[in-house]
């Protein structure tokens, strides 16, 4: 029977509740010098505000390298009533130093990604809900598809969804070949993240023709421009059929975008996207959307 798997323990799909399907309550990068998100108490109480708008669940897509945090998550969780799913896998090199990197190219990527989702974190005893891995500008590199075919191999071997962080939202067709042709993932254990920075119809439906998962993060300092386009976005998905495909996340990668501290944070997504959302879509759907969704997308008859 499909569970997902929360900080806390496997649960059935309709236990999740509203769900933020992709933030970051943990991020590190030397790509993000001093905006890092480290800090317990400014997490719990991001989540605290969250709850309090309505939220249930979070989908943090923090991967392995890059300060999860992982052993702080349960006591969150606990703390603030917030189911949380937590993410194997590797981002884009940039992110990580080269020493290592090294450290994990002399290795078996997908057995630790396997042993993240099976047997647990670290010594935490926290295990990953899913896997996240990252393509490039339009166009996959040679560490993608590195990643990428790790994450399949341990995809194959859990039957876990891969997340995949798309970079200015392009690239999507192309990690779907590599994904779902070249290595045999099925298209609804795929989900591509950032698609609103990218906002082409064409592209968007053809993506969803492959039964994959759309998710539509934000807000951005970097990427607001589009942010206006997202309702008609979806609403073209939603005409053409794909209504059941779609997801909605925060994605809070820097601190300064904390509620918190001052920026939209994940209370946004529920006070001021879902009521935009409402009026361009049908508020049944846009409930599915929170709800049903990440339930299904996230949910793994683990082996």
């Amino acid at each position: 029977m499909s569970r997902v798997r929360t900080v806390l323990g496997d649960i059935r799909p309709e236990e999740l509740g509203v769900c933020d399907a992709h933030d970051h309550l943990f991020l590190r990068s030397p790509q993000l010098p001093g905006r890092e998100l480290n800090d317990p108490a400014a997490a719990r109480a991001e989540l605290a505000a969250f709850r309090a708008a309505g939220g249930a669940a979070v989908v943090q897509w923090t991967p392995y390298g890059m300060g999860r945090r992982a052993a702080d998550l349960p006591e969150l969780s606990r703390a603030t009533g917030v189911r949380l799913v937590c993410a194997t896998g590797l981002h884009q090199a940039a992110h990580y130093d080269s020493e290592s990197l090294d450290r994990l190219r002399g290795g078996r990527l997908a057995e630790l990604f396997v042993s993240e989702l099976t047997d647990g974190i670290g010594t935490t005893g926290v295990r990953a809900g899913l896997i996240k891995v990252a393509g490039g500008f339009h166009a996959l590199d040679a560490h993608a598809r590195w990643t990428m075919t790790a994450a399949a191999e341990a995809h194959h071997a859990t039957e876990a969804p891969i997340a995949v962080h798309l970079e200015l939202g392009t690239g999507a067709l192309d990690v779907l070949d590599l994904l779902c042709g070249e290595l045999g993932v099925p298209g609804d254990r795929v989900i591509l993240g950032h698609l609103n920075r990218f906002p082409d119809p064409v592209v968007h439906r053809q993506a969803a023709a492959s039964g994959c998962w759309l998710a539509f993060d934000g807000p951005s300092r970097a990427y607001h421009a589009t942010d206006w386009r997202m309702p008609d976005a979806l609403r073209a998905l939603a005409d053409a059929g794909f209504g059941d495909r779609l997801l909605l996340g925060g994605d809070t990668v820097v601190a300064g975008a904390r509620s918190v501290d001052g920026g939209p944070g994940m209370p946004h997504l529920l006070c001021r996207v879902r009521p935009r959302l409402d009026a361009a879509l049908d508020a049944d759907l846009v409930d599915r959307i929170l709800t049903e969704h990440p339930g299904r997308a996230f949910a793994v008859d683990w082996t």
